[in-house]
């Protein structure tokens, strides 16, 4: 008789997202976090920055057809198990995503809406945020904007809890499946952050704030620690939670360390897993 041979993948996660030459954020962040958590990372990126602790200094729109050819290469070939979005620039990138995710048929999508620059800077305009809510929110599994990303859909400042709640209801109204919103940008010394799905479950996750002068990153972190622990198996509040002790370790471990002289990364690699075999269909 032939023996069986069982074949192996590793979780693999795909992130769609622009590249951070100074390597705290965007695909750089994604790709260090994927593989401190035993997945498989890929890329397919949207656009090229120069920058660094300091700031931005310019930004290289890469065009739609090389974007979708990025995500086609990939998924043709290699497969995907769940994927992280992070920075899309124009109404086209939005819709070339859009189109890549209903044409592969992805499921296990997590969406970081990024939005608003550190100084407050706006980076998206109108009619790419509108693009954003119809035809990307009801493809994704998860949305994940802090304060400021979800006071500029909503339409109105988040302040306190209350905002938040009120927030949240209204983004899975405007068609988003489940949001994590994200409120560390409140003042006190508790960060909380609020996860609401669809259908009305809703979770409070509450943790000491980790004082750090090193924050650059943490949305393109916890989105991509989402997608990977998605990616291997978990259920999307396990996802979350796991995601949120991640990155509360990556900010505790990096705490203590300086690079460059503005705000410097996280440490992702402070506790690295193997990567992870599966068992392939």
């Amino acid at each position: 008789m032939p023996i069986h041979q069982v074949s192996f993948h590793f979780p693999r996660v795909l992130s769609i997202a622009g590249s951070d030459s100074g390597g705290g954020a965007g695909i750089q962040a994604d790709l260090k976090t994927i593989s401190a958590l035993g997945c498989f990372g890929m890329t397919a990126i949207t656009a090229l920055t120069a920058q660094n602790t300091q700031g931005v200094r310019a930004i290289h729109a890469v065009p739609p057809q090389m974007l979708a050819d990025q995500i086609d290469a990939v998924l043709e070939d290699i497969g995907v198990d769940a994927v992280k979005i992070g920075m899309l620039h124009s109404p086209d990138i939005v819709r070339t995503v859009a189109q890549a995710i209903a044409r592969h048929a992805m499921h296990n999508v997590v969406f970081d809406p990024v939005m608003v620059a550190t100084s407050g800077a706006v980076l998206i305009d109108d009619s790419a945020i509108a693009v954003l809510v119809q035809e990307l929110f009801p493809q994704v599994a998860l949305i994940t904007p802090n304060l400021d990303e979800a006071a500029l859909l909503v339409k109105r400042p988040l302040q306190s809890e209350g905002d938040m709640q009120e927030a949240a209801t209204t983004l899975l109204a405007m068609g988003a499946r489940a949001v994590l919103l994200k409120g560390g940008h409140l003042q006190g010394e508790v960060v909380s952050d609020l996860l609401a799905v669809a259908g009305g479950q809703t979770l409070w996750m509450r943790d000491a704030r980790i004082h750090t002068p090193n924050t650059h990153g943490t949305g393109c972190t916890l989105s991509s620690a989402i997608a990977s622990h998605l990616a291997l198996g978990q259920d999307l509040v396990q996802a979350v939670q796991s995601a949120r002790r991640y990155i509360r370790g990556a900010l505790l471990h990096g705490a203590q360390v300086r690079t460059g002289h503005g705000s410097g990364p996280l440490n992702h690699g402070y506790a690295p897993v193997a990567m992870v075999l599966q068992t392939a269909p």
